[in-house]
């Protein structure tokens, strides 16, 4: 058996599935909502437990099997599924190097200490004196009640300089150990440098008379500790866990191990600031909340946050709301978020793109002096209004900016609106870009014109600046940008050209048998709704019908027949006489066949070499196969390198 088989076999697709989705037995199968898209009523989605696997039949028509499912469901590539599965399943792949055993072992070993060390808080919280006076407050200060504090397993540290440590050593930890894992810090900094290492009279516990919170990563393994002062005169009032192997607060957000199905379900992430903020919110059923833990969102927070959901609501309180940190903040928000390429075309029909921010970011501004924590316990009716009036970041920067600031000076006026066009630009609804322009302008007291000037400027200056730190250009004509457009957004960017020029078939088909590969289908296209209407539209070609736009309309149905629309919209300033379309609509083609293959390929690699392992006959079977992929992909890369090489020449003249 290969070890992608053994995972297999050892991973219930139903248990899988039923993480995420709510499944009702239904004969041999079972069924529910997809997790995948939104706006359903249907429940479309089918899990088949013998051959375990699962599909859509809505609007993703999708499917596979639990690899496929974990890669769309925590957006991995096949291979971090394979390492997450196996590890589950408790199959190795491949025997370490001795380097990275150590460091495993090494690891596991801290988070062995660490999940003993939550024991020892809730041991202290819940059979100490001391500890009776925080449960005291947690239970009247905080509203917590013991349900929550066992789930998220909040302990207290005792007010002793030494108690955990004698705890921890009287159990045959040393003293490096326990500094490690960032229990103890040392009394002369430094000293863990030294070969024969520290010594007990050397350190001291780290966390005294504190609230003790434990923070683990995504996975639920423990990472370290947040600590919060019982004494108000103690400083400072949060203290963390040091950098150790397995804690780095710039990696890790608060409560996600938690958050993460709910945020997936609601499509919705709501940060807030603080720990208790998270536990108190998901004790009131806000279970999407997650904390940056007191710093300001990093780029590697956001990345794992975005797996989940592209949907984000920043909680502020009014202090932060406006200050330099929190709009950095929203800055490098904004930064690190995927974006899609959306095709537009100049006067002469050739064809570019602009850069539109794949995320929904939000800001909600708290009631003056009030916590998260502090409105849901007055009434969770007021942080739902709350939640669901945020504003769209561009509202919010644009107020932000403009409050208390002299508008009367052209400078200000300038520098407000450098800030604030950039993020009108990220919106991809063109209706909503202009609204909140004229909303600006009325702001600075400006004509629009002078605005959509300046966005031109700074648009200029980004495209500059990317192709200088790049390479890219902003013409989808070049090989760069093709690679930058999202699959959806090029998928719907061919098919429009298509449909504006159905007699583009012909030239494509042959131009593919010229390249010894496959005429194009409907397998070309990963969306339903594409495939409908590339079928009919095929269908009109073979059928010599002499308008095949008509023939095409009169064949959809109405909600295919908005989409075929809003497809002609996309190219309505295309210059059909223009030869390079037909180039640019061959290398987007060539593109989409290029992202399905390194799939199939990567996939057939690991089989492959799995069964050349084990000896298996079916190795040959796999070989040719995978000759074969190679072969297709030799073909790609060539008529992808003729196309670029052309538009390289074009731009060149």
């Amino acid at each position: 058996m290969s070890t992608i088989d053994e995972v297999k076999s050892r991973i219930d697709i139903i248990d899988l599935v039923s993480e995420t989705v709510q499944l009702r037995h239904s004969g041999k199968n079972y069924t529910g909502f997809c997790p995948f898209h939104s706006n359903t009523r249907t429940p479309a989605f089918v899990v088949f437990p013998e051959s375990g696997t699962w599909r859509c039949f809505g609007q993703c028509n999708e499917g596979g099997d639990i690899f496929k499912f974990l890669m769309k469901r925590e957006n991995f590539d096949f291979s971090e599924a394979l390492h997450f599965l196996a590890e589950r399943a408790g199959v190795q792949l491949k025997p370490p190097s001795p380097e990275e055993k150590v460091t495993e072992e090494e690891n596991d070993n801290l988070r062995i200490l660490l999940e003993e060390a939550v024991a020892y808080y809730r041991h202290q919280l819940l059979n100490t004196p001391a500890g009776k006076q925080a449960l005291q407050y947690l239970h009247e200060k905080r509203g917590l009640n013991d349900e929550t504090m066992e789930a998220f397993g909040i302990g207290y540290a005792p007010n002793s300089w030494d108690a955990s440590l004698n705890y921890f050593s009287q159990k045959g930890y040393s003293p490096d150990e326990l500094f490690a894992a960032g229990l103890v810090t040392e009394r002369e900094p430094g000293k863990i440098l030294h070969a024969e290492g520290l010594k007990h009279d050397e350190i001291y516990d780290r966390f005294r008379h504190r609230i003790i919170i434990p923070i683990r990563d995504v996975r639920g393994r423990m990472a370290g500790f947040g600590a919060r002062i019982m004494n108000p005169e103690d400083v400072p009032k949060f203290l963390n866990s040091p950098q150790t192997a397995v804690f780095d607060k710039s990696r890790l957000l608060y409560g996600l191990d938690k958050a993460k199905n709910a945020i997936r379900l609601k499509d919705q992430a709501v940060i807030v600031e603080g720990y208790l903020d998270v536990i108190v919110l998901h004790q009131a059923g806000f279970s999407n909340t997650v904390s940056p833990m007191g710093t300001a969102l990093t780029e590697q927070q956001l990345n794992l946050l975005k797996r989940y959901s592209r949907k984000f609501i920043l909680a502020l309180d009014s202090d932060a709301a406006g200050d330099k940190a929190t709009l950095r903040g929203l800055q490098i928000a904004r930064q690190s978020m995927d974006r899609e390429q959306d095709p537009v075309f100049d006067a002469r029909g050739l064809i570019g793109y602009e850069s539109r921010l794949k995320a929904d970011i939000r800001v909600t501004t708290l009631p003056m002096g009030m916590d998260p924590d502090e409105v849901v316990k007055r009434d969770p009716k007021e942080w739902e209004e709350i939640i669901k009036n945020a504003r769209l970041i561009v509202i919010h920067v644009m107020e932000t900016l403009v409050a208390n600031r002299d508008i009367t000076d052209p400078k200000i006026k300038n520098d407000i609106a450098l800030q604030v066009m950039p993020l009108i630009s990220d919106i991809p609804s063109p209706i909503e870009r202009d609204t909140y322009r004229q909303r600006l302008a009325r702001l600075l007291q400006v004509d629009e014109s002078a605005l959509v000037q300046t966005s031109g400027s700074t648009s200029r200056t980004r495209s500059s600046q990317r192709r200088s730190q790049t390479g890219d250009t902003i013409r989808i004509a070049s090989p760069e940008a093709v690679k930058t457009l999202g699959g959806h957004s090029l998928e719907a960017h061919c098919l429009g050209v298509l449909v504006r020029r159905p007699d583009f078939l012909y030239q494509v088909d042959r131009l593919m048998q010229q390249d010894q590969l496959p005429r194009l289908s409907e397998a070309d296209f990963q969306d339903t709704a594409h495939q409908s209407i590339f079928s009919v539209l095929k269908e009109s070609i073979n059928q010599d019908i002499a308008e095949p736009v008509n023939f095409m309309f009169n064949n959809l149905s109405l909600p295919m027949m908005e989409l075929a629309d809003g497809l002609l919209e996309r190219t309505n300033q295309l210059n059909p006489q223009n030869e390079r379309v037909l180039e640019d609509l061959m290398r987007g083609l060539l593109t989409l066949r290029q992202r399905a293959l390194r799939q199939e390929i990567e996939y057939q690699r690991y089989q492959t070499l799995e069964a050349q392992e084990r000896g298996d006959y079916k190795a040959v079977q796999l070989q040719q196969a995978a000759a074969h992929l190679a072969e297709i992909k030799r073909r790609l890369d060539k008529a992808i390198s003729r196309y670029s090489n052309r538009a390289t020449t074009t731009r060149s003249m």
